[in-house]
């Protein structure tokens, strides 16, 4: 008996060797730190096969095509959408102690977009505005700079810092929305008519950029390979720790605010093991090493003490007062909104 055992053991060990517990992760590119991956890994025994994304577009893509993903990071504004086509599995809170330290403002936020907050869990946040290298602009520029997005959406004062380098994120919600805010409209609430025409600026912008991308640029801004660039600000904020005089604004007419979420789809084959990552995620300790390495504020209101004194003190991290003043959430669109926005962004992106 003992020696028949051992010989169906034998039999079994490739079975068992292949039996492998993996989750597939979709998320933003740069968007977490690797040592969490490998102490998730090291803990659970789980391994996570990691993908990352650049745009909202190849998300949407990889989620419509049925492709397994157990989680995945989409922002707030595609949560209706992702909802309504029963895209998302709702959480088991039961399965999520951890979801008590999340900051009770941003799921109040996203309350009205995902009733009861049943499918998805803020993870990182923050705003959309101007990395500025200061001593290259202002050359460039010939003195000081507005803290405007005239700089970009002014043809006069884009052609000025063309020479220095200029890019814009590849983010057609985020950039139509500054735009037609900058020119005191709503993206959502705007005529087709008037969306359209946004396209007569972004002729005028598009000669003076050196590109449109939302990967890129984070390299050349940490480089010193750009002046002025449309950024996430934690990419502006990396570019000034690598070292490059890089300082984050938000423009005086304001900016876009996003959260980024954590979801886990219905093509998921292992939601329980979903659940398991994305409580691990939101412990507090873990959250604070991630926005150390990211340099974007934390869904998680508690991991705020785990930070250092100094990145918890660093400008543009955490906006003041007055800079939340000045920030909206991106709204939903429709899809006779969404249809026109694809027509300009094509045009402009592709020079279609």
């Amino acid at each position: 008996m003992p020696r028949l055992f051992a010989t169906l053991l034998l039999a079994l060990t490739p079975l068992l060797a292949s039996a492998e517990e993996v989750i597939r992760v979709y998320n933003w590119n740069d968007y977490i730190a690797p040592q969490v991956l490998k102490d998730f890994e090291a803990e659970t025994g789980i391994r996570v096969e990691y993908h990352t994304f650049s745009t909202a577009e190849e998300l949407k893509d990889a989620l419509a095509s049925g492709e397994a993903i157990d989680v995945a990071v989409p922002s707030h504004d595609t949560l209706p959408a992702l909802i309504k086509s029963g895209g998302l599995h709702p959480v088991d809170f039961s399965l999520l102690p951890n979801r008590k330290h999340l900051d009770k403002q941003l799921l109040s936020t996203l309350v009205a977009l995902d009733p009861g907050n049943r499918h998805a869990l803020p993870y990182l946040w923050g705003a959309v505005g101007l990395a500025i290298n200061t001593p290259q602009a202002e050359a460039a520029f010939g003195g000081p700079l507005p803290d405007s997005w005239s700089l970009l959406f002014d043809a006069e004062q884009s052609t000025r810092l063309a020479s220095c380098g200029i890019s814009v994120l590849d983010a057609r919600d985020e950039t139509l929305s500054l735009l037609l805010n900058y020119q005191g409209h709503s993206l959502a609430r705007s005529s087709p008519s008037r969306i359209k025409r946004t396209s007569q600026v972004l002729d005028g912008l598009r000669p003076n950029l050196r590109y449109i991308d939302s990967e890129r640029y984070i390299e050349d801004l940490s480089q010193g390979k750009l002046c002025v660039a449309m950024a996430w600000v934690g990419d502006a904020l990396a570019a000034a720790d690598a070292g490059q005089p890089v300082r984050f604004v938000v423009p005086d007419e304001g900016s876009v605010l996003f959260i980024d979420n954590l979801v886990i789809p219905s093509s998921a084959k292992r939601p329980d093991l979903a659940h398991r990552f994305i409580n691990y995620l939101m412990q507090p300790k873990v959250a604070a090493l991630i926005t150390a390495e990211t340099l974007y504020p934390s869904g998680n209101a508690d991991s705020k003490e785990f930070l250092g004194e100094a990145l918890r003190n660093q400008p543009g991290l955490y906006p003041d007062r007055d800079t939340k003043r000045r920030l909206h959430a991106l709204e939903t669109l429709s899809d006779k909104h969404g249809a026109i926005r694809d027509e300009v962004w094509a045009r402009f992106r592709d020079g279609s």
